[in-house]
Protein backbone atom coordinates (compact mmCIF):
# COMPACT_ATOMS: atom_id res chain seq x y z
CA UNK A 1 0.00 0.00 0.00
CA UNK A 2 1.40 3.29 -1.06
CA UNK A 3 1.92 6.23 2.21
CA UNK A 4 -0.06 8.93 0.04
CA UNK A 5 1.60 10.86 3.08
CA UNK A 6 5.54 9.97 2.11
CA UNK A 7 7.80 12.91 0.99
CA UNK A 8 7.74 11.34 -2.30
CA UNK A 9 4.23 11.16 -2.84
CA UNK A 10 3.64 14.48 -1.88
CA UNK A 11 6.14 15.31 -4.37
CA UNK A 12 4.07 13.87 -7.08
CA UNK A 13 1.41 15.03 -6.33
CA UNK A 14 2.12 18.87 -5.79
CA UNK A 15 3.90 18.34 -9.34
CA UNK A 16 0.09 16.73 -10.65
CA UNK A 17 -1.55 19.55 -8.66
CA UNK A 18 0.48 22.27 -10.66
CA UNK A 19 -0.14 21.05 -13.74
CA UNK A 20 -4.02 20.37 -12.92
CA UNK A 21 -4.53 23.97 -11.95
CA UNK A 22 -2.50 24.86 -14.85
CA UNK A 23 -5.05 23.42 -17.45
CA UNK A 24 -8.15 22.53 -15.97
CA UNK A 25 -9.64 25.81 -14.93
CA UNK A 26 -11.57 25.00 -11.78
CA UNK A 27 -13.06 21.61 -12.23
CA UNK A 28 -10.96 19.05 -10.39
CA UNK A 29 -10.98 20.54 -6.62
CA UNK A 30 -14.88 19.66 -6.78
CA UNK A 31 -13.79 16.42 -7.64
CA UNK A 32 -11.12 15.87 -5.61
CA UNK A 33 -13.42 17.40 -2.42
CA UNK A 34 -16.17 14.99 -3.22
CA UNK A 35 -13.40 11.61 -2.80
CA UNK A 36 -12.24 13.29 0.49
CA UNK A 37 -14.83 11.51 2.96
CA UNK A 38 -14.68 8.25 0.80
CA UNK A 39 -11.69 7.65 -1.05
CA UNK A 40 -8.99 9.90 -0.42
CA UNK A 41 -6.39 8.22 -2.10
CA UNK A 42 -8.00 7.88 -5.34
CA UNK A 43 -8.18 11.25 -4.90
CA UNK A 44 -4.44 11.70 -4.36
CA UNK A 45 -3.61 9.20 -7.62
CA UNK A 46 -5.90 10.78 -9.61
CA UNK A 47 -3.33 14.18 -9.08
CA UNK A 48 0.11 12.40 -8.75
CA UNK A 49 -0.57 9.70 -11.16
CA UNK A 50 -2.66 11.29 -14.09
CA UNK A 51 -1.42 14.89 -14.00
CA UNK A 52 1.90 14.66 -12.04
CA UNK A 53 2.63 11.51 -14.30
CA UNK A 54 1.49 11.19 -16.83
CA UNK A 55 -0.01 14.87 -17.91
CA UNK A 56 3.50 16.48 -17.13
CA UNK A 57 5.32 14.00 -19.84
CA UNK A 58 7.16 16.21 -22.33
CA UNK A 59 5.87 14.88 -25.73
CA UNK A 60 2.19 16.03 -26.17
CA UNK A 61 0.58 19.90 -25.60
CA UNK A 62 -2.22 20.06 -23.49
CA UNK A 63 -4.33 20.29 -26.65
CA UNK A 64 -2.57 17.49 -28.44
CA UNK A 65 -3.53 14.89 -24.50
CA UNK A 66 -6.87 16.41 -24.49
CA UNK A 67 -7.73 15.22 -27.86
CA UNK A 68 -6.75 12.25 -26.62
CA UNK A 69 -8.74 12.08 -23.53
CA UNK A 70 -12.03 12.99 -25.48
CA UNK A 71 -11.97 9.84 -27.89
CA UNK A 72 -11.11 7.65 -25.19
CA UNK A 73 -13.84 8.61 -22.75
CA UNK A 74 -16.12 8.97 -25.95
CA UNK A 75 -15.28 5.42 -27.18
CA UNK A 76 -15.14 4.09 -23.37
CA UNK A 77 -19.00 5.64 -22.74
CA UNK A 78 -20.71 5.13 -19.41
CA UNK A 79 -17.89 8.42 -18.42
CA UNK A 80 -20.17 11.10 -19.39
CA UNK A 81 -19.15 13.20 -16.21
CA UNK A 82 -15.77 12.75 -16.79
CA UNK A 83 -15.99 13.66 -19.99
CA UNK A 84 -17.86 16.84 -19.16
CA UNK A 85 -14.70 17.87 -17.08
CA UNK A 86 -12.48 16.85 -20.22
CA UNK A 87 -14.75 18.97 -22.46
CA UNK A 88 -14.63 21.98 -20.16
CA UNK A 89 -10.85 21.27 -19.67
CA UNK A 90 -10.29 20.65 -23.44
CA UNK A 91 -11.77 24.64 -23.85
CA UNK A 92 -9.61 26.22 -21.28
CA UNK A 93 -5.93 24.44 -22.66
CA UNK A 94 -7.47 26.23 -26.16
CA UNK A 95 -9.68 23.59 -28.22
CA UNK A 96 -12.11 24.94 -30.48
CA UNK A 97 -16.33 23.68 -29.97
CA UNK A 98 -15.85 22.63 -33.56
CA UNK A 99 -12.53 20.68 -32.76
CA UNK A 100 -14.31 19.05 -29.55
CA UNK A 101 -17.24 17.84 -31.89
CA UNK A 102 -14.91 16.85 -34.70
CA UNK A 103 -13.11 14.66 -32.19
CA UNK A 104 -16.66 13.07 -31.71
CA UNK A 105 -17.66 12.74 -35.50
CA UNK A 106 -14.32 10.76 -35.70
CA UNK A 107 -15.04 8.86 -32.98
CA UNK A 108 -18.39 7.57 -34.10
CA UNK A 109 -16.44 5.69 -36.90
CA UNK A 110 -14.31 3.41 -34.39
CA UNK A 111 -17.31 3.64 -31.07
CA UNK A 112 -20.49 4.07 -32.92
CA UNK A 113 -23.19 6.81 -33.08
CA UNK A 114 -24.79 5.94 -29.77
CA UNK A 115 -21.05 6.59 -27.89
CA UNK A 116 -20.59 9.69 -29.87
CA UNK A 117 -23.96 10.78 -29.62
CA UNK A 118 -23.42 10.76 -26.04
CA UNK A 119 -20.72 12.88 -26.24
CA UNK A 120 -21.70 15.35 -28.37
CA UNK A 121 -24.55 15.71 -25.64
CA UNK A 122 -22.10 16.57 -22.92
CA UNK A 123 -20.28 18.96 -25.17
CA UNK A 124 -23.70 20.48 -25.91
CA UNK A 125 -23.97 21.36 -21.98
CA UNK A 126 -20.76 22.71 -21.78
CA UNK A 127 -21.13 24.85 -24.55
CA UNK A 128 -24.62 26.15 -23.77
CA UNK A 129 -22.97 26.80 -20.03
CA UNK A 130 -20.56 29.11 -21.73
CA UNK A 131 -22.89 30.42 -24.37
CA UNK A 132 -20.59 28.79 -27.61
CA UNK A 133 -23.96 27.41 -29.17
CA UNK A 134 -24.08 27.34 -32.42
CA UNK A 135 -20.77 25.82 -33.23
CA UNK A 136 -19.89 26.66 -36.44
CA UNK A 137 -16.85 25.51 -38.41
CA UNK A 138 -14.96 29.27 -37.65
CA UNK A 139 -15.02 28.67 -33.40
Amino acid sequence: MTDINSPEEKARYERGLAVLTEVDGGSAPAVMENLADIAPALAHHIVAFGFGDIYARPGLNPKQRQLITLGILAALGGCEPQLEVHVKTSLNVGLTPAEIVETFIHTAGYAGFPRALNAVGVAKKVFADRGLLPVSSDR
